[in-house]
């Protein structure tokens, strides 16, 4: 392990209460659990070729609409069959158009990702700066006891400091397991959305 892994390691061992470890701490912006999958595949989801196409203006609109609705994961995907079935009763089951509906809702939902997993890394190297903080604080408390005279000002301002770090590393630590899974709940959504659509072009 390089010494950033082990800082890695250590972090999440202080808040173990309350955060399960990773796997792997080779990589120092990803504290989770989860494998890091950095980019997703749209190839991997849509079981027909992948057409860019353009539809006339009412068509483009009924997409833009469902699309919305298909990404809003407050909405069970299964809650959304009569959302498509409507859809394509009006507009049809073509592949291209639904790959191209599939398409849309892909390029939202990976930005979403994008977005969760930049605020995770940024995250994990917080803590990580975090706990290194800590350390350097319990060094200079442990230090601040052997002196004599004891300096009991300085060694009540470093305590302070410990415990007001290792409370905010730990409300942060609490959120962690949360944060990690909404980039798996994003992908797992995109493939029900697929295969609901592929369902549409199939019927």
């Amino acid at each position: 392990m390089t010494a950033r892994a082990l800082t890695v390691a250590a972090l999440l061992a202080l808040g173990a209460a309350t955060v399960a470890p990773a796997a792997d701490f080779s990589d120092p912006t990803w504290p989770c659990i989860q494998r890091k999958v950095a980019q997703l595949s749209p190839g991997i989801m849509w079981p027909h070729p992948i057409e860019p196409r353009s539809f006339d203006a009412e068509t483009e609109a009924a997409v833009k609409e469902l699309v919305g609705r298909l990404v809003l994961r407050r909405i069970p995907v299964e809650d959304l069959e009569p959302t498509v079935t409507a859809f394509t009763g009006a507009y049809g089951n073509d592949s291209a158009l639904l790959g191209h509906v599939f398409m849309s809702a892909f390029e939202i939902m990976s930005r979403q990702r994008q977005t969760v997993m930049k605020g995770i890394e940024d995250y994990s190297l917080s803590q990580i700066a975090l706990s290194e903080r800590i350390e350097a604080t319990r060094i200079e408390v442990d230090t601040l006891l052997d002196a004599e005279p004891l300096d009991h000002d300085r060694i009540d301002a470093a305590e302070e400091q410990l415990a007001w770090d290792e409370r905010i590393y730990t409300d942060r630590a609490q959120s962690l397991t949360y944060v990690c899974e909404t980039p798996v709940i994003l992908e797992q959504r995109l493939f029900a959305i697929a295969q609901m659509l592929a369902r549409a072009v199939a019927e």
